[in-house]
């Protein structure tokens, strides 16, 4: 009875969502999400923390320390990486600046918001840019140790998040390296992680390695829907697809240095609705696929074929479309969520309402179009800085079998109760 009311009454949308997800979800599924802002026609983050909460996201990834979201989001226990720019790495260096910088960005809002982590940079190792991989380690231990002085280290953790661009060797998962150039860096950085507890973040797009060779990549492999997927011929375990492929490519080359302890966790992974003609994949349908598929896998909490019970922590490339991106048309069209609140595509989630339609006065302060805002950006470097399995790789997967479409049952993914 209660649930005709309901559906009768369109006034009562919201509560029906939030009804169906305590009926049909528990609250051990944890979604997380990446909240970048460069755009100019985003909804206030007042406005955005019911959307956050409708789509059962308990975790939110930043690319630098709005103090609007942070203040929106105090009191709701979801918990926030905040990012730390490239372009602040240098200064980061003088541990009075770095202490300065924890001071106004992390400690003024603890403990109302929740603030978990710090990533200092992103994808720094693979922009090419000698003075600024030499600045990322030393701004890491110096927030850390900020960190430390105020005796947050222990509610904090500092790490950074890399492009799979850092790998040389990706096929099969189990010969997964590190360029030999990069070597000497990872090593250090994963050593930092090591002692402090810290996780290793990767930034991994199947896309891009679809999109780089549609012809020998195959679209149900890296779509989750492969049925023959491929056996690593070394450890002869089977992937039915290419993300856990990617992943498992870089456990091998983390191991490889000698750091089988470091937690590795997926920061930034999706599909984008749109791209420009030469950008093979780039649809609603496939990224209704790859990101509903890659829900159901956080849902049931699974690890990857040579780490089946880790916890790989993902954060879903992104919230919102973001209009001011630089780049192809695909990096406008990551967004799950039109400015509006409005899904891009059905993944059955239904929020019509639950956000304003009043845009933020500014772009944030996310709005730089710098290397540090949010990822995926155009480097400058060849499409295979963005891939795990290159295209060279490309040619030894699957080319054909694909698995009939399994039902998403996302529509359970709607809302948790904070």
């Amino acid at each position: 009875m209660l649930m005709d009311f309901l559906l009768r009454h369109h006034f009562a949308v919201p509560l029906l969502l939030l009804l169906s997800a305590s009926l049909f979800f528990t609250a051990a599924f944890s979604l997380g999400i990446n909240y970048g802002q460069i755009a100019n026609n985003l909804p206030h983050p007042e406005a955005v923390v019911p959307l956050v909460k409708s789509i059962g996201a308990t975790r939110v990834k930043l690319y630098d320390a709005d103090p609007r979201v942070l203040k929106a989001f105090a009191n709701t226990g979801v918990e926030f990486i905040v990012g730390l720019g490239n372009e602040d790495l240098a200064r980061m260096r003088d541990p009075k600046q770095a202490q300065a910088w924890v001071k106004a960005n992390v400690q003024r809002f603890l403990p109302a918001t929740n603030i978990t982590c710090i990533a200092v940079g992103n994808e720094v190792l693979t922009l090419n840019d000698s003075t600024l991989s030499s600045n990322l380690l030393p701004a890491m231990e110096s927030v850390h140790s900020a960190l430390v002085s105020l005796n947050l280290d222990k509610q904090v953790m500092v790490t950074t998040a890399h492009n799979l661009g850092i790998l040389d060797v990706s096929y099969p998962p189990s010969a997964g390296a590190f360029r030999r150039d990069l070597t000497q860096k990872l090593s250090c950085i994963l050593d930092f992680h090591s002692k402090v507890g810290s996780p290793f973040l990767i930034n991994a797009y199947p896309f891009f390695a679809y999109k780089s060779n549609p012809k020998q990549v195959s679209l149900d492999f890296v779509l989750f829907e492969s049925g023959s997927g491929m056996v690593d011929p070394a450890s002869g375990l089977h992937y039915d697809n290419m993300f856990y492929a990617q992943v498992d490519a870089a456990h091998s080359a983390v191991e490889k240095l000698g750091y089988k302890n470091v937690c590795l966790q997926i920061s930034e992974t999706g599909w984008p609705s749109k791209g420009d003609n030469d950008e093979a994949g780039a649809t609603p349908e496939n990224a209704r696929k790859y990101n509903g598929n890659l829900m159901k896998l956080i849902a049931e909490k699974k690890g990857t074929p040579m780490r089946p019970n880790s916890d790989l922590n993902i954060y879903v490339f992104a919230l919102f479309n973001e209009n001011e991106k630089p780049g192809p048309t695909s990096e406008r069209n990551f967004g799950l969520f039109k400015p509006d609140g409005t899904p891009v595509y059905n993944l059955g989630f239904n929020t019509t309402g639950l956000i304003s339609n009043n845009t933020s006065s500014s772009a944030g302060s996310s709005g730089s179009t710098t290397s540090s805002g949010s990822s995926p950006a155009v480097t400058g470097t060849s499409s295979n800085g963005y891939l795990s399995i290159t295209a060279d790789d490309a040619e030894r997967l699957p080319s054909g079998g694909s698995l009939s479409f399994l039902c998403l049952m996302v529509s359970a993914i709607l809302a948790f109760h904070l």
